[in-house]
Parts: structure tokens; sequence; C-alpha cells
């Protein structure tokens, strides 16, 4: 595999006391280390050198803009208010902060880390290009990549929003193109699926009781991890002979959607075993990341390709589909359209090979 090219670093040279920074074997001085101009400087050459421009090693790099002139916001400036912005979006109806906190602050760390004293209208397509380098180089999988420059698009789409950016500068971020599969140094994301049958028993024998019963009930619910970790006596509606939970909080509950769980007698069978758990607390105190380590344990141990979590629940929604139909998974499920349903299914393609087998 192609060796990731890394940007140059931002480095001290200690005779003269100025920042530089090593390209192509050659020196960029940038001015006085660790002031506001030299790094407003090294953020403009690399994001030449990232972008394939000739660099002028005899030029210091330094932005057209002076440093007194009113320059707006600098994107340290910007990332605070849009920050204070996201923490209170970002919220589910219990008041916590939802998972898309977690991906910010990882989408938006090499930005600030580059270009926290540029300007923010002076942020370029480049610049973004720059920051999606560091992406590539930490070994972020495309598509994820994709999502955090989108994510950093919608920094910039905040400040216009709120008068702190022109709508032409981030009007000019939405050039940069996507990476395509394929046509990137980006590391393709393995794709998911069902997991076999074998793996789930192998996986099985080294999980503990209660991470062994969470696998079967999402095997037997088609839920997501979260929402089974999410359910707590008092929120199961056991009034008939099929168990029903409507979650307050779960992935698409922002949009006004709402998610039930149904749990038939296998599953009940598997939640009495926690009866004695007050009715506030959660059945499985656990947490989203530490079963998925669980199960990658897991894997390790019993010498099976490893899975996560979410696959079981495409597992499920294959079996109920292939051997109910569609309009089961959907509801179990609880997807707003059969399209949706419609890849978890691996029966089709196991129909066109033993056909291809023998007329093909």
């Amino acid at each position: 595999m192609a060796r990731t090219p890394r940007l140059p670093a931002y480095t001290l040279h200690k005779p003269s006391g100025q920042a530089r920074v090593y390209i192509d074997g050659k020196s960029v001085y940038l001015g006085e280390y660790g002031s506001e101009k030299s790094r407003i400087a090294y953020g403009e050459v690399i994001s030449r050198h990232a972008a394939g421009m000739p660099i002028d090693p005899l030029a210091k790099g330094m932005p057209s803009t002076g440093p007194d002139a009113d320059t707006g916001p600098t994107i340290a400036e910007l990332l605070l208010g849009y920050w204070h912005h996201a923490n209170e979006y970002y919220r589910g109806p219990n008041g916590k902060p939802t998972s898309e906190i977690h991906c910010l602050r990882s989408a938006l760390k090499p930005l600030r880390q580059l270009f926290e004293l540029t300007p923010a209208d002076e942020f370029t397509p480049l610049m973004l290009k720059t920051v999606r380098q560091k992406y590539i180089e930490a070994g972020w999988t495309r598509l994820n990549i994709n999502k955090c420059v989108s994510r950093i698009r919608s920094v910039f789409r905040w400040g216009v929003e709120n008068g702190l950016v022109s709508v032409n500068t981030w009007t000019a971020l939405k050039a940069l193109s996507p990476l395509s599969a394929g046509r990137s140094p980006a590391a393709e994301g393995r794709k998911r699926g069902a997991v076999s049958d074998e793996q789930i028993t192998a996986v099985r024998s080294h999980l503990s009781q209660r991470n062994r019963d969470l696998l079967d009930l999402m095997l037997l619910t088609a839920s997501r991890p979260s929402e089974l970790l999410a359910v707590t006596w008092n929120l199961i509606d056991r009034t008939s002979d099929v168990w029903v939970v409507d979650l307050v909080t779960h992935k698409n509950s922002h949009r006004g959607k709402s998610r039930k769980i149904h749990f038939g007698p296998k599953s009940q069978s598997l939640l009495l075993r926690y009866m004695d758990t007050p009715p506030n607390e959660r059945i499985f105190p656990s947490r989203r990341d530490t079963f998925s380590q669980a199960i990658a344990s897991a894997c390790i141990r019993a010498k099976v390709a490893k899975f996560v979590p979410h696959e079981l629940r495409h597992t499920a929604a294959t079996r109920i589909r292939d051997n109910i139909g569609i309009e089961a998974a959907q509801a179990m499920c609880g997807h707003a359209s059969p399209d949706m349903t419609a890849h978890y299914s691996s029966r089709m393609d196991g129909i066109a090979a033993k056909t291809a087998a023998q007329v093909g």
C-alpha cells in the first residue's frame, strides 16, 4: 500500500528565532516563531503545497491582509461561537449531548490546529483541502472524511447565518469535490453486512452473560445497540402478550419520529433475568463503545473476522426479511419506507448464484 504523504510541520529555526517549514528540501521562513503572522503564513504555505502549487522559499508567505486590519473573526473565534451553538443544538429530548458532538470535536480539531489565527473570511478551498489531507494522514475512511468536510462547511454556513462570514466564503468552500471511491489516497471503510451464524456462535462463548443476552436481544428485535441500552423497566409496557417500549430518545427523535421496540416471548425470557434492576435504571448499564469493545475482543479470542454490534441489526433484518417478508423487517427496524429495508437481504444474491451455476 502506498504511503500517504504527510504535511510539512511548523518548526523553530533556533539560530534566527524564526518559524519555518521545510518543503521539497528547502526552508521557507515565516517570521517570528509562535507569532500570529507566522501561524497564518504557515497555513497559506502548506495550503499551496497541498494543492501542488509552487512555493517561493524567499517569500515570507505572509497574508495580504495586515494584522491590524479589520478582517472579522478568526477561525478560532468562529469555532468558539459555533461550539456554543452546537452544544445547545445537538442534544436529545433528555438533554444529553448526542454523538454528533463527538464527531464535531474530531472533525474540527485539525481546522483549529492549522488555521485558528486565520481570518474566517480568508479561509479558502485550498485550506479546506489541507485540513482534509490531515484526515487522510490520520487513516480516516473516505466516507468519514467527506462527512467531516461537510461538518466544516456547516460551521461556515452557521457563520453566514449569523453575520460572521460572507456568503462568498461559504459558497467557495462548496467547490471542493468529495473524495471518490478508488480515486483518492483515503482508506475505504469495510462494507457492513449480516454476520454469519458461525461467527455469532463463536463469539457468544467469549462474552459475559449480560453482553451475550444483549447480543441475542439485538438478533431478536432488530434494534440498534443504543436503543436497547436505553431501556428501563418503567419504559416497558407489559399489558399485552408482546411487550412494547416507546423510546423517548433514539436516532431519529429530533426529526419527530417515533421508535418502538417489541419484545416477544424469547426476548421477554432474556429480560426477566434482570427483574431485580430498579425501575428507573437501565437494564443493560453499559456504554455503546464498551459493548463494541467487548464484541471486538470476543472476535479476537474466537479467531473470527471482526464485526461491530450494528451489524447484528443487519443480520436480524436479513433473517426477518428472508423468512417473513420485507414489511415485517421494515416494521421491526422502524424504517419509514421499504427502500430503507431492501439492502438488508442477501437471499436474492444467493438465488442468483445458484441460478448462474445451473444456466450460466
